[in-house]
């Protein structure tokens, strides 16, 4: 399993600004015998529909397994958090985050591998775990954040200072992702042999309410106003109890195959462009018309650029580096944060007709700023 992760301040912030991004990847790297015995097929194992400063890619040697076609079982647990801009410690909030989310994850991560000694040819008498479902490994992902959760409100608690952040966490084992989030940062899955794209995570945010509702288009939703303003966010400012408060994650599972690309990115790649209130009265101005639409998508950065950059780099950390160079490229508005995964041991991507349904029904980038968490929205 090759990953890497990067985060950047932003250029925009480069001088005086905070990174309040925080990113964590756990690989638990499992070999025994000759290896697992591989099945060039897609695996059968359904996945349920119950369903700093400075830029700092970092790549582990190209690789979590010491050779791309080691024959080893893998299990990895990502987290990323973007602390809410506005409020006295979205730094903290996304410190902890990305530490407590994957310190509750990682034992179940590696439950998760054990449960499957077959792989390597083991029979034992002795009761293993059963292999846990996608609906229980998303159980445990949405406990994970509600702990994040609950030690934020802690913090708050003790220190007396709000802090919020977005979360996006998950668990790549057994031949598919399961993960869940709150907030506008996201998750995509790249299918390198399709050269697609799939958005797997629905912004909670003002603009994506606007569009579905009807009441913006695909273009003032990359560029709209109120695009820093989420619905949903972990953390507080000390009105809940962190012994009994609850977190509203959503969750989802996906089957992965060896052809594709998990990045799991902040809204700072998507929020690149500092121009955006122009861009949006320009478009308003011009009666929406399909020049100005075509010059608002060359400057913001959209779902196919993320997709070309992944499928045209020649690693994984060449694509984080690009990610950075090209959202300050762009006016750099927003702290970056990133982390991509592949596992090439994985079955071959089926024909496409044969791979279920992947990603959200709202087929939009849309525009986002510094994260805020609108006043009239707490968690509960």
């Amino acid at each position: 399993m090759k990953y890497a992760t990067t985060y950047d301040v932003g250029e925009r912030k480069r001088e005086h600004g905070i990174n309040e991004d925080s990113v964590s990847f756990v690989c638990f790297d499992h070999g025994h015998r000759d290896g697992v015995v591989v099945d060039s097929q897609p695996s059968e194992t359904a996945v349920a529909a119950d369903h700093r400063s400075d830029s700092h890619p970092i790549e582990s040697n190209d690789e979590c397994r010491k050779s791309e076609h080691s024959p080893n079982s893998q299990a990895a647990i990502v987290v990323l958090a973007d602390g809410a801009g506005g409020y006295d410690a979205g730094d903290v909030a996304s410190y902890i985050a990305t530490t407590v989310i994957a310190e509750e994850l990682a034992p179940v991560a590696i439950r998760a591998e054990r449960s499957s000694p077959d792989q390597f040819g083991v029979a034992l008498a002795e009761p293993l775990p059963d292999e846990p479902t996608s609906a229980e490994l998303q159980a445990e992902i949405e406990a994970a954040i509600t702990t994040a959760h609950r030690r934020i409100l802690e913090y708050v608690a003790h220190e007396g200072q709000a802090a919020y952040t977005t979360v996006v966490a998950g668990i790549a084992v057994n031949g598919a992702f399961h993960y869940g989030w709150v907030g506008d940062s996201r998750a995509y899955v790249i299918n390198r042999r399709f050269e697609s794209i799939a958005q797997l995570t629905k912004d909670h945010s003002v603009v994506t309410d606007l569009y579905e509702a009807g009441e913006i288009d695909e273009i003032e939703a990359y560029v709209h106003p109120r695009g820093n303003e989420i619905t949903r966010a972990i953390g507080g400012d000390g009105r809940e109890d962190p012994a009994t408060a609850t977190a509203p994650v959503e969750t989802d599972s996906i089957e992965l195959f060896a052809e594709d690309v998990v990045l799991v990115t902040s809204d700072g790649l998507i929020d690149a462009q500092t121009d955006a209130s122009s861009l949006y009265d320009s478009y308003l101005d011009s009666d929406r018309s399909e020049a100005m639409a075509n010059t608002v998508k060359e400057q913001v950065v959209t779902d196919d650029d993320i997709c070309e950059w992944v499928l045209t780099a020649d690693s994984l950390a060449v694509a984080a580096e690009t990610f950075v160079e090209r959202a300050n490229e762009r006016g750099g508005k927003d702290n970056l944060s990133a982390v991509l995964f592949a596992d090439s041991s994985l079955p071959e991507t089926p024909e496409e007709s044969a791979v279920s349904p992947r990603g959200i029904e709202l087929a939009v980038d849309l525009e986002q700023r510094e994260t805020v968490l609108i006043p009239d929205t707490q968690t509960h």
